[in-house]
């Protein structure tokens, strides 16, 4: 079964959403696939599967939204306010709202992480939803 693009195992307790190489999209300097909206699911965020090539630079943006990146595989630098940090498979960074940043790999090899925003609208959405369905089953 597929959703969107991704290969997805259905069981009762729990679904799962494969990466699937072939279906990263070239969007900001680099390859990702979004990994909400997600059927069947609700989030108080929004996330993306990012994979940079050797030599992408993702491209530079300040954004509303908090965000968390979760290195996964490889190595790469997170530009933040001009000042360059290292940023390895295993590492977590966080960027506080209205943060100029970007990301560069001057590696050899891809480097792969998950990116994961939010903001209260977010969070306001998933609150509503996840009252109506309660209050739907009363």
């Amino acid at each position: 079964m597929t959703d969107e693009g991704h290969a997805v195992v259905d069981t009762a307790a729990v679904d799962f959403r494969r990466l699937e190489h072939e279906n990263l999209v070239r969007a900001y300097g680099l390859d990702m696939k979004l990994l909400y909206p997600w059927d069947g699911l609700t989030a108080p965020f929004r996330g993306a599967w990012c994979v940079l090539r050797p030599g992408d630079q993702s491209a530079q943006h300040a954004h509303h939204e908090h965000e968390i990146f979760i290195g996964m595989a490889g190595n790469a630098e997170v530009v933040a306010e001009g000042k360059a940090h290292e940023f390895a498979a295993g590492d977590l960074v966080f960027l506080k709202p209205g943060i100029e940043h970007y990301l560069v790999n001057n590696h050899d090899k891809d480097f792969s992480y998950y990116a994961i925003w939010w903001d209260r609208a977010m969070s306001d959405e998933f609150v509503a939803h996840e009252t109506g369905r309660a209050e739907s089953h009363d």
